[in-house]
């Protein structure tokens, strides 16, 4: 720091007076002396300053010191005088269990020696329990589980005196009364310092005997004291004197130690319990002076890191500028979509290259300020453009999906753009302007003439293939009425050729019903088959599971007797109402059969059985849907299906058949999945192949 003394030296003096020699001579020794006297004087303020702020700091920690040390002394007092209270409260709740151990059990000895063991299993603290007559002699003792009997070495006759001091207090308080405590010595070479309860029993007036009972002094810190206070303190209890009776805790030492007496003043007995606890030194930053200065230096540390980490975010924010700002050009650069930016007044301040190659005139012509229409506005639109632009520039907000206009190409040529407007917003949030962008319609208009006239072919094709899936599907579903048809057709000839008894007159009739009911059948599928292609909404009945089998029964049992095939049916009993499409449920079921008979044939060896099962299954079938589904299954002991076939069991066109169409699995799966169910397939346990599908159920059958 510069002194005010060396500035004013440094300074001209041209007012001041002429000094006479002698003075001019002395003025150097003068000059010398005033600076060390200056240099001195500042060296002993900033001496005394760093003294008083050390002394400050220390007596700051001094402070801290202490306060420390008296909130430790506080929290050990509190911590005592709790243990106390737990002590008390807990040696009162023991008079309170004895006595009522010995008025339940009067005249019961048995019993009482029950209760007593069972009091003494659960209060550790005590070692036993006796029972005496109004001479103070013993009539009967019980002994703690957890320890070996206490007086085993020594006998208890050597502890009578104080059981009979303990016993004339208490009979003369007329209450519990305690005795001195004592050691009783162990046979593992160590003792315990036991006390004496004795409570007598009052019977009109006059004691008619006394219930003893023999404390731990170890045991009761150990059992009363709050463990938190056990594991982080040292216990003790000691006589007034000081001497040591009892001790519980962990050895632990430190630079500083507290300590904390309370009295526990019983019946005829006091005692001193000591808490102690230990600390190391005295701990920093409860200093606030340090804590303050640490604070300061963090503070100015992360005020230095915060402004070196802004140098370098500025820096890298200026870089990112520059390569957003030549990102951006290239991107304008590389956009077919027409760019054009306008001030509030209407001038065109900004154009791309792709606008400029919209409209074929240059950006030099776009920008010009002089003119005040642009060239691109056909002269026959020109009022309506600059209507549109007035407003624009008085504030009416442009429409948010674009509109579409018409501009003018530089040679003459009308076409069609779609034009997007929004405000342009400077830094500071302000309108100075507006960004249009502009997409030519010419490509699209093209686009869309070519996928209109594509459409509409693709349209024709669409109704031939209709007609030719039709087609297709029809004579699949159709082969099986027919053939049954034909079928009874011929055994009604064969019937008549052979004669025209009664009998074959009658099954004539039956198979002509048989005919009538296929032709009815054979109508239902052409319109089911034609409801179906149209995706038309198909008219379901309500119906029970095992109708839906009888319906399908004639057919199958028939191709089952030309393939020697046997059929099995199980219907679970109590099955629900489904809610389906019969006729094409009833087509499902019958494809299913008809391919199990005949993979079974395929196979020529083995049993050849066919199984038709229906059973209500509650889990949820398909995913998402929950509730009662009625489960359809087909069963077969043919050769099982190849891998290979399985991945494409299910395509349209596919099939293993000579005469086969591909087209039955497909349409049955098509059709279980319009009924929200599912078809499935797995292999049979011992040979063969299961078809499964679902329907949901209704209200039981």
């Amino acid at each position: 720091m510069a002194s005010p003394l060396k500035t004013a030296e440094a300074l001209p003096l041209p007012l001041a007076p002429e000094l006479p020699p002698a003075a001019a001579a002395a003025e150097p020794a003068q000059v010398g002396s005033a600076r060390t006297f200056s240099a001195t004087r500042r060296w002993m303020l900033w001496s005394l300053l760093v003294v008083l702020i050390v002394a400050l700091l220390a007596m700051l920690m001094w402070l801290a010191g202490r306060y420390e040390s008296s909130q430790v002394q506080g929290v050990l007092e509190r911590d005592a005088a709790e243990a106390v209270s737990d002590i008390r409260t807990g040696l009162l709740r023991n008079v309170q269990s004895l006595e009522a151990l010995q008025t339940r059990n009067l005249g019961q000895p048995q019993r009482w020696e029950t209760e007593a063991r069972e009091l003494l299993h659960a209060q550790r603290e005590l070692l036993r329990i006796e029972r005496r007559d109004s001479a103070i002699a013993p009539l009967q003792h019980a002994d703690t589980p957890h320890r070996p009997p206490l007086f085993d070495r020594l006998g208890r006759s050597n502890a009578q005196a104080d059981v009979a001091l303990a016993c004339t207090n208490a009979r003369r308080a007329s209450g519990p009364a305690y005795a001195p405590s004592y050691f009783v010595p162990q046979t593992d070479g160590l003792g315990l310092q036991v006390m004496e309860l004795c409570i007598p029993q009052m019977q009109a007036g006059a004691v008619t005997g006394y219930l003893v009972a023999t404390y731990a002094l170890g045991d009761v810190l150990t059992e009363m004291v709050g463990r938190q206070l056990s594991h982080s303190r040292d216990v003790a209890f000691t006589d007034p004197d000081g001497t040591r009776l009892a001790y519980h805790g962990h050895a632990r030492r430190g630079a500083r130690s507290f300590s904390a007496s309370h009295l526990l003043d019983l019946p005829g007995e006091t005692l001193v319990l000591r808490m102690d606890s230990w600390r190391g030194g005295p701990d920093l930053f409860p200093n606030f002076l340090s804590a303050m200065v640490a604070a300061m230096t963090l503070a100015l540390g992360c005020v230095l890191v915060l402004l070196a980490r802004d140098t370098r975010r500025r820096l890298r924010a200026e870089r990112g500028l520059a390569e957003a700002l030549a990102f951006r050009k290239a991107m304008e650069d590389s956009l077919v979509t027409g760019l054009r930016a306008r001030d509030l007044q209407g001038h065109t301040t900004y154009v791309n290259p792709a606008f400029c190659q919209m409209v074929g005139f240059p950006s030099e012509d776009l920008l010009r300020s002089d003119r005040l229409q642009p060239p691109y506005w056909p002269p026959e639109q020109a009022d309506e453009y600059r209507m549109r632009q007035a407003g624009r520039l008085s504030g009416i907000p442009p429409p948010r999906e674009g509109f579409e206009t018409v501009f003018m190409h530089r040679d003459g040529t009308r076409f069609p753009v779609m034009v997007f407007e929004a405000p342009l917003i400077d830094a500071q949030g302000r309108q100075t302007g507006w960004m249009s962008a502009f997409v030519d319609l010419r490509e699209q208009r093209r686009v869309e003439e070519l996928s209109r006239s594509s459409q509409e072919r693709l349209q024709a094709t669409a109704r031939l293939a209709l007609v030719g899936e039709m087609a297709s599907l029809l004579s699949h579903e159709l082969n099986q009425p027919l053939a049954a048809i034909a079928s009874y057709a011929n055994g009604s000839i064969n019937m008549l050729q052979q004669g025209a008894a009664a009998g074959p007159q009658g099954l004539i009739t039956q198979a002509l019903q048989h005919i009538a009911e296929q032709s009815q059948r054979a109508g239902r599928v052409i319109k089911s088959v034609h409801d179906f292609v149209r995706r038309r909404e198909q008219a379901r009945d309500t119906t029970s599971p095992d109708a839906l089998i009888d319906a399908v029964m004639p057919l199958v049992s028939l191709q089952a007797r030309k393939l020697s095939v046997r059929i099995r049916i199980a219907l679970e009993p109590g099955l629900p109402m489904v809610h389906c499409d019969r006729t094409m449920v009833e087509q499902v079921l019958l494809n299913l059969a008809r391919n199990a008979m005949q993979a079974m044939d395929s196979a020529q060896t083995g049993p050849r059985d066919l199984e038709l099962q229906v059973r209500r299954v509650d889990a949820p079938v398909p995913a998402g849907a929950t509730g009662v589904w009625v489960e359809f299954s087909v069963s077969d002991t043919g050769s099982g299906i190849p891998d290979a076939v399985a991945e494409r069991l299910f395509t349209p066109f596919f099939t293993t058949k000579a005469e086969g169409m591909g087209l039955g699995l497909s349409l049955c799966r098509t059709v279980v999945e319009q009924h929200g169910g599912q078809l499935s397939f797995g292999a049979r346990p011992g040979g063969g192949t299961v078809f499964r599908f679902t329907l949901p159920g209704g209200p039981v059958a």
